[in-house]
Formats: C-alpha cells, sequence, structure tokens
C-alpha cells in the first residue's frame, strides 16, 4: 500500500481555470493531494475530472465565491476540518470587473475578491500553513493603493485602475506578511499574460486583448508550481518573482509603512485581529 504520509497538501484557489488549474495538474502530476477552491460549481467539477484524469487521483473540491466574506470564513472551516496541514496555500483566485460592483460586504469587488478575501483565509487558516504563494501581476503599475479608502476606485471608476490597485496590494500584502510571520515562508509573482477565462465577460475587451503574447495558462503557472517546490533557503520570503526569478516592484508596491497601513485596514475590513 502507498505510503502518503508524507504527501504534501496543497490548496488552490480560483482553481476553475486557467493558471490555478495548470498549477493544480502540474502538482497533482507530481504526486500532491490538491485542493480545488472555485465559484463556479460546473466548472469545479470539469476542473476536478481533469486533476483526475492527469494524475489518476480525485481531487476534493470546495466552492467558494470570494465577493462573499461569509463564503471565505465557511471555506476556512471546512478546509480546517479537512485538512491537518496545507503544506502550500495558493492564494490565486482573482480577476478584474468592467463595472463599478460593490459586494455584499460594501467593498469595491476587485479589492474583496483579489485581496481581502485572500487576506482573510490565510490569517484563518496560518497556523495550518506551510507556504504562502500569492498570485499578484505587473498590473501593480496602475494601482492607487489608499489604505485609508479601500472603496476610492469606486469613484470615477476605471477597471484597470482598480484591477492594478488590488495587485499591488497582493504584492505588498506578501512582503508584510514576511514580515508578521516570518515562521511563514510567503511569495508573490507575476505570471505574465496569461490566455484565461480572464475579461471573457466583456467581448470588446477581450477582442482587443487577442493582440497581446499571450501565455499559455501552463507557462503562466510555472512560477506558482516553481516557488511551490522550491527550498525556501533559496528564495526570499516576502519576495515578488517572475519567471522564476526575483524582481523589484514599483516602490508603490515596496513601501513597507503603505504595506503595514494596508494590513491594518485590512485587518479592521474583515474583523479579524491583525
Amino acid at each position: 500500500m502507498e505510503d502518503l504520509t508524507d504527501r504534501r497538501t496543497v490548496v488552490v484557489t480560483g482553481a476553475s481555470s486557467g493558471i490555478g488549474l495548470a498549477a493544480a495538474v502540474d502538482l497533482a502530476g507530481r504526486g500532491d493531494r490538491v485542493v480545488l477552491v472555485g465559484r463556479d460549481p460546473a466548472r469545479l467539477r470539469d476542473a476536478g475530472e481533469r486533476v483526475r484524469d492527469s494524475s489518476g487521483e480525485q481531487p476534493e473540491l470546495f466552492r467558494a465565491d470570494f465577493a462573499v466574506l461569509d463564503d471565505v470564513r465557511r471555506l476556512a472551516e471546512r478546509l480546517r476540518a479537512t485538512c491537518d496541514r496545507i503544506d502550500v496555500l495558493a492564494n490565486n483566485a482573482g480577476g478584474i470587473s468592467f463595472r463599478p460592483v460593490t459586494t455584499v460586504d460594501g467593498f469595491e469587488l476587485s479589492i474583496q475578491a483579489n485581496h481581502l478575501a485572500p487576506f482573510l483565509l490565510s490569517h484563518l487558516l496560518r497556523d495550518r500553513i506551510g507556504r504562502l504563494v500569492v498570485t499578484a501581476s505587473g498590473a501593480h503599475r496602475s494601482g492607487v493603493l489608499d489604505p485609508d479608502d479601500l472603496n476610492a476606485t469606486l469613484r470615477d471608476y476605471r477597471p484597470y485602475r482598480a484591477y492594478g490597485t488590488s495587485k499591488q496590494a497582493n504584492i505588498l500584502f506578501a512582503a508584510e506578511a514576511a514580515r508578521r510571520w516570518p515562521e511563514l515562508p510567503t511569495y508573490s509573482f507575476h505570471p505574465g499574460v496569461v490566455r484565461t477565462r480572464f475579461a471573457s465577460d466583456n467581448r470588446l475587451i477581450a477582442f482587443g486583448l487577442r493582440a497581446l503574447p499571450f501565455r499559455s495558462p501552463e507557462r503562466g503557472a510555472e512560477t506558482l508550481v516553481w516557488l511551490a517546490n522550491q527550498d525556501p533557503s533559496r528564495l526570499t520570503s516576502g519576495g515578488y518573482y517572475r519567471d522564476r526569478k526575483r524582481r523589484r516592484p514599483l516602490s508603490k508596491a515596496a513601501d513597507p509603512a503603505l504595506a503595514a497601513r494596508l494590513w491594518t485596514a485590512s485587518a479592521k475590513a474583515v474583523g479579524i485581529d491583525g
């Protein structure tokens, strides 16, 4: 009988398609026990079948909508009940909204789904996590983060500014987590411009994006998988990576004072002790 005691457990959010699914397939193929988290039940089931077909093992599936913070809290409870340890938590879920949307929790959709929800999930699972990997983006260059007003982008709404702000927050969160949780290796990364379902709900934008030099989801997932597997002694906790190399984000995503303010504001926003 196969000894499963040394197998890693890897939780991947946003695993229904794109980078998350590609990473889950790769990690499962390496022998990891993968847990897929997604919003859409049908696509989540399809993703589970793809992982099973490629690895020979059915992954565990958990549905959660990161636009609803109570969903995140329920997800954390279910993961805690299922996983004694989470060797890697890949905070990969995210997206862009092409119109201003306020969630049921009162926050602009991008900042909640892309930052506040994974921030909350990471806190609720912190004592179980062995490594934290955050999918950020070079789009942080368009961020205009103001920790004193997490809904600032709702005014004069611009989709890429809101999205970039949430990605700026991802990088700042990973860096601040490394400072506050030194025992927990934490990394953020830019996957490149990846051909996924991203922007698929806006036909005009999706058509315009076709001219860009897209990467495949598998190529986009390479750095995520690499960060999940590298010896931490060869990496810099809190670092921002692209193409398996450490990079310097723009100064607005590398300001420790701004990161600390964001942490405090985020903890207050999701109702936890930061």
